[in-house]
């Protein structure tokens, strides 16, 4: 089972992705190491599938730098995150490292270590560095200026703040000159502040409005007019290549026809999550377009057509407070939704939050929740695991398109 986590650049754009086992269950044919089961994962799904075309950072154990299945991957997006021996390890075991890792480095692989590489016991680890990882939640913030530059000091490499969960620690990071982070503050801030909804989000809110009440096309029509930008990206998105349509569409009321409500209702509602204006990392637009379309394949399984369409606004709004920067109940006093949604986002109750719950737990690899919400829901891991891969693809494809 596969998690996915952002690696963000100072921009709060995403950089790379880490992606780690979230198997509820280990056996003897799946505990060679997280590598080799991860790298199988890619070589059935494609990398694409899981990262586009971003880097990949993968958690390998010392044993499976030597596997075979190393020798299937394509080096250049792929970074091998390996972790120190321990408070344990004699300067044999770590010079007999260094052969391993100079060898993955001429074939192209770049590596990531944890902060323990700047002990002195690795003195001789350090210049195999692409990459050194600060976890932010080992040592107190007044001792960053001094692993930062010790870093700067003695390796070339780049090094990535993770487990930031609050704006101090990005801003602190950021301010000492680390350019990349991870943690879950992006994608979830400390202090949500209310404030007005821009105009573009406000009028996107009104087309939703207008869809769920089943509004005449006149009326969808008219507020189409009222916003250029939102009214250019309807005609560039059914006009776009994946579209499918063999004639242009021109006009307002030809592309409201063509698409549909329901489509149409989808589109604006992905158009909300991915939209930058907020303030909030981009990276949360993904993450929100990712749940929506997972908690709709696994719904699908289960449920009737209407009630996957739910799943999916529930799992595409379920950080809609985040996107807008206003608190959960404030932001839904915006938009019509059927009551049953609004009851899983705001009190996690009714039909759907064992799925969002489920979707959760994906992203964080909370073993315990994953269990719990699979077996509730009678899937098994292959089908949400599978259903996890279309719905990263999906949403990657979906960037692409909008770039």
């Amino acid at each position: 089972m596969i998690g996915r986590q952002a690696i963000l650049n100072e921009r709060r754009e995403v950089y790379g992705y880490e992606l780690f086992d979230r198997s509820t269950a280990i056996d003897a044919h799946t505990a060679a190491s997280d590598a080799a089961m991860l790298f199988n994962a890619l070589s059935y799904a494609g990398t694409e599938a899981l990262v586009g075309r971003k880097l990949v950072f993968i958690n390998c154990t010392h044993e499976s730098l030597a596997g075979g299945h190393l020798e299937l991957i394509h080096p250049d997006k792929v970074v091998l995150e390996i972790s120190t021996l321990g408070d344990d390890v004699t300067p044999n075991q770590i010079a007999a490292c260094i052969p391993i890792f100079e060898g993955l480095r001429q074939r192209g692989f770049r590596l990531a270590f944890d902060q323990n590489l700047l002990r002195r016991a690795y003195v001789n680890w350090l210049p195999m560095a692409s990459y050194i990882k600060l976890d932010m939640l080992t040592f107190p913030i007044d001792n960053a200026e001094a692993l930062v530059k010790f870093a700067r000091t003695h390796t070339i490499a780049q090094i990535i703040a993770e487990k930031v969960e609050t704006q101090a620690q990005f801003e602190h990071m950021h301010a000492l000159g680390v350019k990349l982070f991870q943690g879950f503050w992006f994608a979830r801030p400390d202090v949500v502040q209310a404030r007005m909804v821009r105009p573009s989000q406000a009028t996107i809110m009104q087309l939703l409005n207008l869809v769920r009440n089943q509004s005449s096309t006149a009326d969808i029509e008219e507020l189409l007019k009222k916003d250029p930008t939102l009214s250019f990206n309807l005609l560039r998105f059914i006009n776009s290549s994946g579209f499918g349509l063999s004639c242009e569409i021109t006009s307002f009321r030809h592309a409201v026809m063509i698409l549909g409500l329901k489509k149409l209702f989808r589109w604006a509602a992905l158009l909300m999550t991915t939209s930058r204006a907020g303030g909030s990392a981009p990276a949360v637009g993904q993450t929100a377009v990712v749940r929506g379309r997972l908690m709709e394949l696994l719904a699908t399984e289960m449920l009737p057509p209407e009630e996957s369409d739910n799943a999916f606004v529930v799992g595409v709004f379920s950080l809609l407070d985040v996107i807008l920067g206003i608190p959960m109940d404030k932001a839904l006093e915006s938009i019509a939704l059927p009551q049953s949604v609004a009851e899983a986002l705001l009190h996690r109750t009714g039909p759907y939050t064992p799925f969002l719950e489920l979707v959760l737990a994906c992203e964080t690899g909370d073993e315990v929740a994953f269990a719990k919400n699979s077996d509730a829901l009678h899937l098994s891991n292959h089908q949400v695991n599978w259903a996890h891969l279309q719905a990263l693809a999906w949403a990657d494809n979906l960037s692409s398109d909008n770039e």
